[in-house]
């Protein structure tokens, strides 16, 4: 038996990187799976992966942008209305900005929170009340390791991170007696369309950064890295795991 049959899975970020790996891995474990993202072509790509894995039968896309109350409300209830309540959230969904921290304007730090921080915010409230309801509902948010270890220039975007996991940490403890189980991964190292543009600004020390590379393997780990320990985490596999973080990094950060 697949780990995630006649199981209700959203995710967002799904355009894309580990939310689009979590997709695929998911459905090939038997899951339905609502995908979504604020990139239509990203969430086309994601669509025609699974209609190549022969996985398309389980799977729905929604645009959202989960920075956006109304947008949130909206595309979100819909989806899990239509799939007749919800047993899982992944909140894979975020943006990462670099820039020297006293050059950082107000809008930019305010988009950063706003997606990564806020986003996660809108997108769990939303689905709390279905997750609830099923007595046994998980959800994966996406901490990072620039959460608790130094990643310069990347102020707003650790901030945000570090604050998802307090937040997972309260909501873990919040909802037990219902049987909510709340987790965050911490992914570093992972190859994705995120870290291979970061958006340095000019005149960097990358002494500083040179630090930043897997102990392990030969570089950067696909995005699948990440889904297979999502994967463990949102089945019974994971039952014994909650109000914590999972450190995915290949060792970088030893």
């Amino acid at each position: 038996m697949n780990r995630f049959d006649n199981k209700r899975v959203l995710i967002s970020g799904a355009g894309s990187g580990i939310g689009q790996a979590t997709v695929a891995r998911i459905l090939s474990e038997g899951g339905t799976v609502v995908a979504a993202d604020i990139s239509e072509d990203g969430l086309e790509l994601t669509r025609a992966a699974a209609v190549a894995a022969g996985d398309s039968d389980r799977l729905t896309i929604v645009t959202v942008d989960i920075s956006n109350e109304t947008s949130v409300h909206e595309q979100i209830g819909s989806a899990i209305t239509a799939l007749g309540g919800l047993d899982v959230l992944v909140n894979a969904a975020g943006i990462l900005r670099s820039a020297h921290t006293h050059e950082m304007s107000l809008d930019f730090w305010n988009t950063v929170i706003g997606v990564n921080l806020t986003g996660t915010f809108l997108m769990t409230r939303e689905a709390l009340p279905a997750l609830l309801e099923t007595g046994n509902g998980v959800v994966v948010n996406f901490s990072s390791t620039s959460a608790t270890f130094a990643h310069p220039y990347m102020a707003a975007y650790a901030a945000s991170k570090g604050a998802i996991q307090s937040f997972t940490h309260a909501i873990a403890l919040e909802y037990s007696k219902q049987g909510l189980r709340a987790v965050a991964v911490a992914p570093g190292s992972i190859a994705s369309g995120m870290t291979s543009n970061p958006g340095f600004p000019e005149e960097i020390d990358y002494s500083l950064i040179s630090k930043l590379l897997p102990a392990i393997g030969n570089g950067f780990a696909p995005p699948s890295a990440v889904a297979g320990v999502i994967a463990m985490l949102a089945s019974e596999d994971g039952s014994f795991v909650t109000g914590t973080e999972i450190r995915i990094d290949g060792g970088t950060h030893m």
